[in-house]
């Protein structure tokens, strides 16, 4: 057992700007045990509203220990860091550092979490992503004076706030962060004092400690592939939003053997092998082909209507999904059709049919498919579910969090929605970016009319709604916006908005004149008949689940057999 800290720790401080140059040069490392960055958006954006309104923002823990030269990824940035032989080891203040050295850079803006900008008006940190907006200033040109004022010369127009941003260029660079600093040769002393300071009190989550059991050797940490790596790879690529790690790793998990909810701890070992489907895999294997599974689940899920995991009705059922493309990586066009009904019919009836269990759910879902057999697998899937029990999403109790109101969002974004201020379609790349590190679409929805203004049986129901995920309105609210066609919006492109989100010329004139429950009763209507058309179209009920067509064997017909006979 350790008996604890040779030397007690030196507190010292930081100036930001120190720190920051620190991280960028590769003085400052990050213990294998602790690798993932976990923070959202609003998280870093707190961090810097912090700074700017003078707040502390805690204490960091540091390890001085050598560190050898090797490839850092820090965030979104990439750093060829030195060979030193005293390196400082974030124990504690991971997500700090990393954020303020990625948000305060300019090649990390690529990065959607970490492309901020200082709104010289409000005297706030803002998303700078997607905006030219002079006034708003990249954070990585706020910290640097020359660049501000290569930014002021560049824009005239902003001139009367120079001194403000000013301010902030020197509050931010001599902004102190206090540090303890450890001198200490035992790397469990450390692992110990890590997990003290943050996991006292706490449940690790399933991936966590995965990740913590299986995370290799301090040396081969920048070539592993993390679970959270996955995550950013699948966004990255499909803007599919970030799955959660446990989602991810059930995914992996799936791939490898229908029971999602073994013994971890035991997953790479030696003894456990021959329980597995893949048993000559190791663990950097079993990553790298669990990813390439779950990008092509993504794609499929895409391909039949889910944008987006905040519109995903259930995240049971992703894993089942990348258990049948770890298998079956390459499906026939007549079983990718009978995989999107099982899907759409799966979402509609819920976990309820499995006894209300999630868990049972993909348990059950899971074993049916068989890794010899696609066709027989989706007999199987189908044969699972009981379209008996199917009943159509409320349309009277909208709340994104909920299946239902997932599949409904769905449905609408079948339909193209268009922006009310440009009259252009929405894209993918437009509802990602409002959806960044939310589980739910919430950001991308508006209502039409605040819930104060309705009457409370109308407050839930979708039809005071709409799927918006760029809008400049104030306060989330579009009533406004739909009121007026926009004067470089032409007519009849004007007409494909208002149908786009299900207005027709009834509901318009009712939201004109401000008779808001006749337009909610109204417009309900053309979205049930939306909603019923969808899913008539994407579940199939009543269709026969045949199998492709190569797999129908028919035999010759004999001489004597001729119909003509």
């Amino acid at each position: 057992m350790s008996s604890g800290l040779e030397t007690r720790p030196g507190a010292t401080t930081f100036g930001l700007d120190d720190l920051v140059e620190l991280a960028w040069s590769g003085h400052i490392r990050v213990p294998h045990f602790q690798r993932d960055f976990r923070w959202t958006r609003q998280d870093v954006i707190r961090l810097f509203d912090s700074i700017v309104k003078r707040y502390p923002i805690g204490s960091l823990l540091l390890w001085r220990r050598p560190a050898p030269a090797q490839r850092l990824t820090l965030g979104a940035l990439r750093i060829d860091a030195p060979a030193l032989d005293q390196a400082l080891w974030v124990v504690d203040g991971q997500q700090r550092v990393w954020s303020l050295a990625n948000a305060l850079h300019l090649d990390a803006a690529q990065d959607p979490r970490f492309n901020l900008g200082y709104d010289v008006r409000d005297d706030r940190v803002v998303v700078r992503a997607g905006t030219d907006d002079p006034y708003v200033i990249p954070m990585p040109i706020v910290f640097d004076l020359t660049k501000v004022l290569d930014w002021f010369a560049t824009h005239p127009e902003v001139a009367d706030y120079r001194n403000r941003a000013f301010e902030l260029t020197k509050h931010l660079r001599q902004f102190s962060i206090p540090a303890y600093q450890v001198m200490q040769d035992d790397t469990d002393v450390l692992r110990d004092i890590f997990d003290r300071m943050n996991n006292y009190g706490k449940r690790l989550s399933r991936a966590e400690i995965f990740s913590a059991l299986n995370a290799g050797r301090e040396s081969d940490a920048d070539d592993t592939l993390t679970i959270a790596q996955i995550a950013d790879h699948v966004d990255g690529q499909l803007g599919f939003g970030r799955i959660d790690a446990d989602t991810v790793l059930r995914a992996i998990l799936a791939r490898r053997g229908p029971d999602v909810h073994r013994e971890i701890r035991l997953e790479f070992d030696d003894d456990r092998r021959g329980d597995l489907e893949f048993p000559n895999e190791d663990r950097d294997s079993a990553f790298a082909a669990g990813e390439d599974a779950l990008v092509r689940t993504v794609r499929f899920l895409q391909s039949i209507g889910v944008p987006h995991v905040a519109l995903l009705a259930y995240r049971y059922l992703l894993v089942v999904l990348t258990r049948v493309f770890a298998h079956h990586p390459d499906p026939d066009p007549a079983n990718v059709r009978l995989l999107g009904r099982w899907y759409w019919r799966a979402a509609v009836l819920g976990p309820e049919v499995f006894k209300g269990s999630t868990t049972g759910a993909v348990r059950t879902l899971c074993t049916k498919v068989d890794p010899a057999d696609l066709s027989g697998s989706m007999r199987a899937l189908l044969g699972a579910l009981d379209e008996r029990q199917a009943k159509m999403p409320e349309l009277r109790r909208f709340r994104t969090n909920e299946a239902s109101a997932k599949i409904i969002l769905c449905s609408w974004w079948e339909l193209g929605p268009r922006s009310p201020d440009t009259g252009v379609q929405f894209d993918l790349s437009q509802l990602t970016e409002a959806l960044i590190d939310r589980s739910t679409a919430a950001d991308a929805v508006a209502v039409f009319v605040a819930r104060r203004f309705i009457p409370e049986p109308y407050r839930l129901w979708a039809s005071n709604r709409a799927l918006v995920p760029v809008l400049n309105e104030p306060a989330n609210e579009v009533s406004g916006a739909f009121l007026q066609r926009p004067f470089d919006v032409p007519e009849d492109t004007w007409s494909l908005v208002l149908r786009s989100h299900s207005i027709n010329a009834e509901s318009e004139s009712q939201l004109a004149c401000g008779d808001t429950v006749a337009f909610l009763h109204s417009r309900q209507v053309d979205l049930q008949q939306v909603l019923e058309s969808f899913l008539r179209r994407k579940c199939e009920w009543g269709f026969e689940n045949t199998p492709p067509l190569h797999e129908l064997l028919i035999e010759d017909l004999g001489e004597g057999d001729d119909d003509a006979a």
